[in-house]
């Protein structure tokens, strides 16, 4: 089958016996039929530079990232960066739950709380440090996305989204109230991460490459989960739920699962979010942030592998280091939405791939 659905290359020939020899082009012009197609062979060799850009693409994109900490950026660049990477790590557990799968949520801070609040509990009564907590605060943060996850069997759509957001409501409110063993309205604080594998982490520039490595880790786990038969599953599932559970597959067990590895991702965010800010409190979690980690996802696109990236440099990075007034920055990100809705379905880093291959069409 072709990349764009069809189901094969060329056309279908013609009846009666074949054409003589040097009949070929004038039977074609005269039933205006379109000149041959090229074949496997050239379908192959639109694979390979395809495959060419995404391997450029990718060695571009790590080289950016890894190579920023070395101009000099200063403290506050460097801090907004890992603030980003961490809501980005986020953005590609939710791009996997509502791209592959279509389940939207808006509960996705609260996750992000789960992970956080586990390290920070772990740290402060056991002495664990990050990457002992890590594990631990990743299979909580599943466990919660199991429980949410459960109505999804039942409710889906707009019904749905609402008791993710609920979920970020009484996330807030046991926190707030949980006494000293959450710190109560004013959170706990998290002890440094120190030195890892000889490498002092307390220093900003270390402790954005860690972010950045556990980023791209990320978006590779994304890349292999949506190439694999269970994201194909998912998709399945996806475009069309009744006939996935017609042929025989567990829809709502996929469904659930979905949101375990979405929830997973969401709590290795956490963790990394809390061992940068040494200090969390349950307004992190709340409903707000998790509004902005919905619309981030949708603006930059939940179906293309830099989306959820640039989804968290559009709403996170550029208005911080813009210095955008906050209630300017809402204005535009509202109509930016209704635009990317009407305009960009799959999302504004999808919207200008396209358009670079057509300015690349246009010069060829």
């Amino acid at each position: 089958m072709s990349s764009n659905g069809d189901p094969g290359y060329g056309t279908h020939p013609l009846p009666g016996p074949p054409p003589q020899a040097g009949e070929g082009n004038s039977l074609r012009s005269r039933q205006n039929l379109p000149p041959p197609s090229r074949g496997r062979a050239g379908v192959g060799a639109a694979d390979a530079r395809g495959s060419r850009e995404t391997v450029v693409a990718a060695a571009v994109l790590v080289l950016v990232l890894v190579g920023v900490p070395w101009l000099n950026p200063g403290y506050r660049f460097l801090s907004v960066a890992i603030s980003t990477g961490t809501v980005a790590i986020t953005l590609y557990g939710l791009a996997l739950l509502f791209g592959q799968a279509g389940i939207m949520s808006v509960g996705h801070a609260a996750l992000m709380g789960v992970g956080a609040y586990t390290a920070a509990i772990l740290s402060m009564r056991l002495g664990m440090g990050l990457w002992s907590a890590l594990p631990f605060s990743m299979f909580m943060a599943a466990l919660a996305a199991a429980l949410i996850g459960l109505p999804a069997l039942r409710v889906s759509g707009h019904h749905f989204v609402i008791i993710t957001y609920a979920f970020c409501t009484l996330l807030a409110i046991v926190l707030t109230n949980g006494g000293s063993f959450t710190g109560g309205a004013t959170g706990l604080d998290v002890e440094p991460v120190g030195t890892v594998l000889g490498i002092n982490m307390d220093r900003l520039r270390n402790y954005y490459l860690l972010v950045i490595a556990a980023l791209l880790a990320s978006m590779l786990a994304t890349y292999l989960i949506s190439a694999s038969g269970y994201g194909r599953t998912l998709r399945s599932i996806r475009e069309n739920e009744p006939l996935a559970r017609a042929v025989g597959i567990n829809t709502g067990l996929h469904k659930v699962g979905a949101f375990m590895m979405s929830g997973a991702f969401a709590g290795a965010a956490g963790i990394f979010q809390a061992y940068y800010l040494r200090h969390i409190s349950p307004t992190l979690y709340g409903g707000l942030p998790s509004l902005y980690i919905a619309m981030s996802v949708m603006l930059g696109g939940a179906r293309t592998l830099y989306g959820p990236l640039g989804g968290a440099i559009i709403v996170n990075f550029l208005p911080e280091i813009l210095n955008i007034d906050p209630v300017d920055s809402r204005i535009a990100y509202g109509a930016g939405l209704v635009a990317v809705i009407l305009l960009l379905p799959r999302g504004m880093v999808d919207g200008l791939i396209g358009l670079y291959r057509w300015a690349a069409r246009q010069r060829a």
